[in-house]
């Protein structure tokens, strides 16, 4: 009888159980300015690649690396950022990953050329790393594990939540301010949610922590910063069989493997290469990282879709993307009744099918096609998305033990973000060296170094045909049927690897959890009915 309550009492104090919704609360105050960074950063891209002084003039490459570098230091530091938080206490990384967040806001906005917004974009991931995983590990430490179905719903709800503020908020910031206002808005939150956090979120470590791994930390930066660098500069140049290309690529697998080979024989590894033994374990992380290869890729093209060829502002675009986020804040804190219903296979599966098919209507789409056509696309997808992230974030959670939570956390997100940032290398690469293909044939009255600049995106052809003035009107034609062209060959990449995913996912996730209570509780049902 007594059994069940005694871990209970020392775990979660009564002081923090009766305040658990209003942590939640603040806790996604603190993962809201993460999200919205990069979904605020998706209106303004346009913007950006527009010539000073209106934007900085950045070209289709330094956009991905504008948000890769964000990604990939993100994604690089994850692990580390959930063992130290682990180590000396979750609260206390959120407050200063907040703090160093927050000023390298301010200095984005100030960004006076790409490489600067580049490199102040790597900072803020540097705090944003240290906020993410500290986020779900404390999540973790003051729900009950009955309650962390709903709780972990609710806290994938507030990533649709930002998705939907993000390009409204930037639409408007745009429209009455310069760019780098969509950086700057992110300090005021930042101090919300310190004092918030000072008040009311208690601190939690891991009493047996790991020892922090600088050599993996080191190889797995390194060895994913050469792959992703290859991969954009081979759609930069529209040629793979490039020699700095093939070396790039090459040298970043290499690191990448030695990375593998120094985590296995590692006493104190950054990822536990033995976690992913757990199928069940590989296939929830693998369903993660596919799903946000996709969504990234979509996303860069979509807002060149809607802003370059269809002509739509920055705030229309944020407020056509908002049916996305309406169904994410919909569903996901509801997914886990349908997965009490169906099980993590079929609703997972079915999830990642719906991205598959809202994928392949994009391929579909051109300069006319009725935009009700578009909201509808985008609702499924956030739909999809919902029935992928709440199921496979309680798998992953509820795999490991509560005192490993920030180690858990930070494997989650670091697939997310790894996945993520390829899905914006290759995609972005097969966007990029498509449209170089279908547009240079229309380039050649221009000078060979213009014809170069003209040819790098779509925001680049039309900005050249704009400076050309009439004689440049024959260039919009070709610029729209090349990128739609690209569009439709990168929706129909992206579907494929969600197909993968919904394999992947059929095959190795259970139809309903065995070894937690909440699968307990849908066999007892089952059999009820049964």
């Amino acid at each position: 009888m007594t059994t069940p309550a005694a871990p209970a009492g020392p775990r979660i104090p009564e002081a923090v159980h009766r305040r658990r919704w209003a942590i939640l609360g603040v806790l996604m105050l603190s993962l809201l300015i993460v999200v919205l960074d990069n979904s605020i950063l998706n209106v303004a891209i346009k913007t950006i690649s527009t010539p000073a002084p209106v934007g900085l003039g950045a070209t289709q490459s330094e956009l991905e690396w504008a948000i890769n570098a964000y990604t990939l230091v993100f994604a690089g530091l994850l692990f580390s950022a959930g063992l130290l938080g682990d180590r000396v206490g979750r609260k206390k990384v959120l407050l200063g990953g907040l703090a160093v967040f927050g000023i390298g806001s301010a200095l984005a906005a100030e960004s006076g050329s790409p490489g600067q917004l580049i490199a102040f974009r790597a900072l803020m991931a540097l705090g944003a790393a240290f906020v993410m995983p500290a986020t779900l590990a404390v999540l973790m430490n003051v729900f009950e594990r009955e309650e962390q179905p709903k709780a972990i719903g609710i806290w994938a709800g507030g990533v649709g939540l930002a998705i939907a503020i993000g390009p409204i908020t930037g639409g408007v910031l745009l429209d009455h301010f310069w760019w780098g206002s969509v950086f700057l808005i992110n300090v005021p939150i930042v101090l919300v949610a310190v004092a918030l956090m000072v008040w009311l979120v208690p601190d939690s470590r891991d009493p047996s922590p790991g020892r922090i791994d600088p050599v993996g930390v080191v190889l797995s930066v390194v060895g994913l910063v050469l792959l992703v660098y290859g991969i954009i500069k081979g759609g930069e140049l529209a040629d793979f069989t490039d020699t700095t290309v093939l070396v790039t690529i090459v040298a970043g697998l290499a690191v990448l493997t030695g990375f593998v080979l120094h985590e296995k024989r590692s006493d104190h590894p950054s990822i536990d290469i033995t976690y992913f033994k757990n199928k069940v374990f590989s296939a929830a992380i693998a369903a993660i990282a596919l799903v946000f290869f996709a969504l990234m890729g979509v996303t860069f093209f979509s807002v060149f879709y809607t802003q370059s060829v269809r002509g739509y502002s920055p705030l229309e675009t944020g407020l056509l993307m908002l049916p996305l986020a309406v169904a994410q804040m919909i569903f996901a804190p509801r997914a886990r009744l349908v997965v009490d219903r169906f099980g993590n296979k079929a609703t997972t599966t079915g999830g990642l099918v719906v991205i598959a098919g809202t994928l392949l209507a994009f391929a579909t789409f051109d300069e006319d096609t009725p935009i009700w056509l578009l909201e509808v696309v985008f609702f499924l997808m956030g739909t999809g998305m919902a029935h992928i992230m709440t199921p496979t974030s309680v798998v992953i959670m509820q795999a490991l033990p509560r005192e490993k939570a920030g180690s858990a956390s930070a494997l989650s997100n670091t697939f997310r973000q790894v996945g993520g940032a390829l899905g914006i290398a290759v995609l972005g690469s097969v966007l990029s060296t498509s449209y170089r293909n279908g547009i240079q044939d229309h380039l050649t009255a221009l000078p060979a170094g213009l014809r170069e600049t003209a040819g790098e995106s779509i925001e680049a052809t039309l900005g050249v045909a704009a400076r050309l003035g009439p004689r440049g009107r024959e260039l919009v034609g070709p610029a729209d049927d090349a990128f739609l062209h690209a569009m439709h060959v990168t929706a129909v990449w992206g579907a494929g690897v969600a197909v993968i995913g919904a394999v992947v996912v059929a095959l190795f996730l259970p139809g309903k959890p065995q070894t937690d209570a909440q699968g307990a509780q849908q066999e007892g049902e089952l059999t009820k009915k049964g």
